[in-house]
């Protein structure tokens, strides 16, 4: 389904994607996606398609907006009803509950329900409309680490098994690791598409780094022609090695992943290692994450298991592991 709408106000929008299967579009807070999921269901003026023009209760759409928005004042299974007309709405509200795993609390008031289980009940509200588009704002926003994981399951499940294209927007980068197709928004404009994967591998731009929720994405600036390049590093009065096709004096935004980032020994660092003072240490069974202290930046260093961090740690930064974006000039204020 092809989205097209053009918002003036309060804030000035144009978005243009295709939603397949479920979507999600990613981008900070304040980029107008809450505003862009209510011009789609009729909520606010906008001209576009689909939908353009009609009132809100005609728009074949099942809209979640964020905290889900249930009726207190109604039982589980009466909010799932609310959605639906004739004689058998007890009976197929219960359906759409039993399809999200909701059935046996149908009788509960929503405050009586946890985040996660009004989640599922809003959800199955949603989808008794039997909409043409599932809209869905900031959907993990009110879970925590575990339960988001299962409702997204669920809800994803649901959304195949509905056959319903969904939009989801979110800030969230464990969202948009399980979309089928990622659009990510920066300074109110679509400026990436793609499969998760795709986007993974190769984001468009430092932004689109950091609304991924990458590690060790920072500024610097590179200097030199190609095959003689450095990278100038401020925050860690730094000068590394680099290779790009960028021309000298470029700002650019930079990444390395914190796996490609080797630890040594002050007495065995290669040249131009980074001293580095340990700040924080995230640990799991699959190893470590080190935040390192260089100068006044922050790096990040991914640990192998059973290895120990050294008395005097120096950091090297291998050239092909950094890789650079340009940076626009509304986006490199002067230092």
């Amino acid at each position: 389904m092809r989205i097209d709408y053009q918002i003036e106000r309060p804030v000035t929008l144009h978005a243009c994607f295709d939603v397949e299967g479920f979507t999600v579009l990613l981008g900070a807070s304040g980029e107008g996606k809450s505003l862009l999921l209510s011009a789609i269901a009729g909520l606010v003026p906008a001209r576009g398609e689909p939908f353009g023009g009609l009132p809100p209760q005609s728009r074949a759409v099942g809209y979640l907006p964020q905290g889900h928005a249930l009726f207190p004042h109604l039982r589980a299974w009466e909010n799932v009803a609310f959605a639906l007309r004739g004689s058998r709405r007890r009976e197929l509200a219960m359906q759409w509950l039993e399809r999200v795993g909701m059935s046996a609390l149908a009788e509960r008031w929503p405050n009586a329900l946890s985040g996660g289980q009004q989640q599922r009940v809003a959800l199955a509200r949603a989808l008794a409309r039997r909409p043409h588009l599932l809209l869905l704002d900031e959907p993990t926003s009110a879970l925590d680490p575990i339960t988001r994981d299962d409702v997204l399951a669920e809800l994803i499940a649901e959304v195949h098994e509905a056959t319903i294209p969904a939009l989801a927007v979110s800030h969230d980068p464990a969202l948009a690791a399980v979309a089928d197709r990622l659009v990510l928004m920066h300074d109110r404009r679509i400026v990436q598409v793609g499969t998760a994967a795709e986007v993974h591998a190769q984001p468009a731009s430092g932004a689109v780094a950091r609304l991924l929720g990458l590690r060790n994405v920072q500024r610097g600036q590179i200097v030199g022609t190609p095959g003689e390049q450095r990278l100038l590093w401020p925050q860690a009065s730094a000068t590394l090695p680099v290779s790009t096709a960028l021309p000298h004096g470029a700002a650019v935004d930079w990444h390395i992943a914190p796996a490609a980032v080797t630890v040594h020994e002050a007495t065995s660092a290669p040249a131009g290692s980074l001293s580095a003072t340990l700040e924080l240490r995230q640990t799991s069974a699959q190893g470590s994450y080190l935040g390192m202290r260089c100068g006044q930046a922050r790096l990040w260093v991914e640990l192998p298991p059973g290895d120990a961090l050294p008395a005097a740690p120096m950091l090297s930064l291998p050239p092909h592991a950094i890789r650079c974006w340009p940076v626009a000039a509304q986006e490199n204020p002067t230092p």
